[in-house]
């Protein structure tokens, strides 16, 4: 059994338990970015984020106490190729994509998957929130939200086909968050009480705008209201997305006449890009109409059990940690799906993943193309 070990605690009680149901485990480190990664002194290098090198150093020692070997392998121009350039790609079209998504479909479970099973591995296991099952009936094997709600990790998983679940387990996927930190602690695991990570894959926690300004260059332009009236000068579409509040250099200001759905002092949010005229449009107010979409449409589908659902009232997410909401599936062939709400989704990205849902069973999903209202 190959586990893939990132220097977190799930990872590391993914390995222990592993070992106490009998495994030969080895552990293998995946080093995916090293553009700006170097050796750091201390756990925070000089710009104020956490490098792969201090991830390795806890892997290592987590390996130690739990009594396993450890690979580093390097998966960087993997991570490149496959990842990276459509991360690039999606931005500069104006979208808003998730790496981790294709991360995991690319990375964790095709190329380490691949490189484990070179390794005469049976099987794979990383420390995701989520749980595979066999169904008997239809004989394939599904895709489940992890039993901790606040942990569950099935929607940056959706795009697994039946091969990588079929070679994969997920051992804290049935597990609460409070138990895995409890058993870490109780075997004296090193990395015990380290913080989750909320960076994305690569870049970790560091200043998002200021990582993308070295690879997508500046292109101002104008931040229109929804009356059309020129209030601001964005960086450039690329840098902003849907929904976003924080950092458009407009806060505070009073447009008479401009707010539908807030005060004359509620918050600015983006609701929409036109790359055409390079304007980023903004509006007040969190229920403005232009936030609201009743449908969508999203392209690229990818299915877990090789096919669209065949059910149509179903629950889907429209970005991480939201709760599912009810839709109903439409138009679903080998190019997208169609979507429509029973209540009006905020924000609706392009370039984010809609996932869907039947009760805990993850079915799958596609990369939003567009947002609509009724």
């Amino acid at each position: 059994m190959v586990v893939g070990l990132s220097g977190g605690v799930d990872s590391a009680v993914t390995a222990w338990l592993l070992k106490q149901q009998g495994y030969e485990v080895i552990g293998i480190f995946m080093k995916n970015w090293e553009d700006d990664d170097r050796p750091a002194a201390s756990a925070v290098d000089d710009a104020g984020y956490c490098t792969s090198n201090i991830d390795f150093v806890d892997a290592a020692a987590v390996a130690d106490v739990i009594g396993i070997e450890i690979e580093h392998v390097n998966f960087a121009a993997e991570y490149k190729d496959r990842v990276f350039s459509e991360f690039l790609r999606e931005y500069s079209c104006g979208r808003t994509p998730n790496p981790d998504i294709l991360c995991n479909a690319e990375i964790k479970f095709k190329a380490f998957l691949d490189h484990a099973l070179r390794l005469g591995a049976d099987k794979i296991a990383t420390g995701h929130y989520a749980r595979v099952r066999f169904n008997q009936h239809t004989q394939r094997h599904e895709l489940l939200k992890g039993l901790d709600p606040s942990k569950d990790q099935s929607y940056f998983l959706h795009r697994l086909n039946q091969t990588q679940l079929t070679n994969t387990l997920f051992p804290v996927g049935a597990l609460h968050k409070a138990e895995v930190r409890r058993i870490a602690l109780e075997i004296g695991l090193p990395n015990a009480k380290k913080k989750d990570s909320t960076g994305i894959c690569f870049i970790g926690e560091r200043p998002f705008r200021d990582f993308l300004t070295r690879y997508i260059a500046k292109a101002p332009g104008p931040i229109k209201n929804d009356k059309g009236h020129t209030i601001g000068e964005h960086v450039g579409l690329s840098f902003y997305t849907l929904g976003q509040r924080q950092g458009l250099g407009i806060g505070g200001l009073k447009v008479k006449g401009a707010q539908r759905g807030g005060g004359d002092h509620a918050p600015w949010f983006v609701a929409r890009k036109d790359l055409e005229k390079n304007t980023l449009w903004v509006v007040q107010g969190h229920a403005h109409p232009w936030l609201l979409s009743h449908q969508l449409r999203a392209l690229d589908p990818s299915w877990v059990s090789g096919a669209a659902p065949s059910t149509t009232l179903l629950a889907a997410k429209t970005r991480y940690r939201q709760a599912d909401a009810s839709c109903t599936l439409s138009e679903a062939d080998s190019n997208g799906f169609s979507l429509e709400f029973a209540q009006a989704q905020w924000a609706v990205t392009p370039g984010q993943s809609a996932v869907l849902y039947d009760g805990d069973v993850c079915l799958g999903g596609g990369v939003i193309f567009q947002g609509l209202p009724d």
